[in-house]
């Protein structure tokens, strides 16, 4: 079992929970964190300390409040620390569930098991650090899903940036404009276009309304 092991999560009843759960598993150290910078100090001063935390648990949204941070989110704090620390585990354990948020982290960031926060949360926390010893990949079945969904392979940082500028309000001609001055390209009106009826076929909208609708449900933008 792990041996010391880092939370990241900034509600009380929560880190309560995890730390008496981690306990039981026998866990012999734990500390956590409210804030994703306290977080990373942490870690660093571990493998200062030539004694590095062997698992990472982190929510991925943190209230914000009156102290100024420099990691918002779970997401910039899982790259900080894989920066000084390539190999740790990182388990995800959030009340996010878009499909698009967890073939990321999974895919890109490597996460090595994702757990949805709910009614069984806490035994599939226990099944998803014992997959991870075992050196397997771990995903609450509600959302194991997500990473078989061939269709969001297809969307590229291209197709992000288009989607943002519908969401707010950006037309076509305006879009065309914009990528041209900025150097983006394609950067044809009739290629935006087409980006944008291709997104429409994947996400099966209706309309480019039902299209932000969509994109912002799954967590792409």
């Amino acid at each position: 079992m792990f041996t010391k092991v880092l939370i990241a999560e900034d509600f009380d009843s929560i880190n309560i929970a995890l730390i008496q759960t981690l306990e039981s598993m026998g866990v012999k150290e734990i500390e956590h964190a409210k804030y994703c910078d306290d977080a990373l100090l942490k870690a660093k001063k571990a493998i200062q300390d030539k004694a590095p935390f062997d698992l990472l648990i982190c929510d991925l949204s943190f209230e914000t409040d009156y102290r100024t941070v420099t990691l918002k989110s779970g997401e910039e704090l899982i790259t900080a620390i894989r920066q000084i620390q390539p190999s740790i585990p990182v388990l995800v354990y959030t009340v996010e569930d878009k499909s698009f948020v967890v073939k990321s982290l999974v895919e890109d960031l490597k996460v090595n098991a994702f757990v949805h926060k709910g009614r069984n949360s806490i035994s599939q926390l226990k099944t998803a650090m014992e997959t991870i010893l075992f050196g397997g990949t771990f995903i609450s079945q509600n959302l194991a899903h997500a990473l078989k969904e061939n269709s969001f392979n297809e969307i590229e940082d291209y197709d992000v940036q288009v989607l943002t500028h519908l969401s707010n309000g950006i037309t076509i001609e305006e879009m065309e404009q914009l990528f041209k001055n900025k150097d983006i390209k394609p950067n044809s009106k009739s290629y935006i276009e087409k980006r944008i009826s291709k997104l429409k076929d994947i996400f099966k909208a209706k309309t480019t309304i039902h299209l932000v609708s969509l994109s912002k449900d799954l967590g792409i933008i």
